[in-house]
């Protein structure tokens, strides 16, 4: 069994945070919640490119908003089963 992770960037007036949303219904076989906040953290900077994705977050984001980098999919042993992650766009 696998669970999907959502994963962000929340901005505030004096930092970025990381972000991870928790499905609801998730397997019993996560037991320190933040074992797997680190594992889905380390697999979201191992894809993007930290610096890069929290310049363009700090320099476009007001105080308050959330960006979404997307979602990682992993097993409770660790073995990432899917991602859909993107750097957020500067496009307009």
């Amino acid at each position: 069994m696998s669970d999907t992770f959502g994963v962000g960037i929340h901005v505030t007036e004096t930092d970025l945070q990381f972000v991870v949303r928790v499905p609801s219904d998730i397997d019993s076989g996560w037991t320190d919640p933040e074992e797997f906040q680190r594992l889905v953290e380390r697999v979201v900077w191992e894809r993007l490119d930290q610096e890069t994705v929290l310049r363009e977050i700090s320099a476009s984001t007001p105080t308050g908003e959330t960006v979404s980098l997307g979602t990682v999919t992993l097993e409770p042993g660790g073995t990432v089963v899917d991602e859909s992650l993107r750097a957020p766009s500067t496009e307009t």
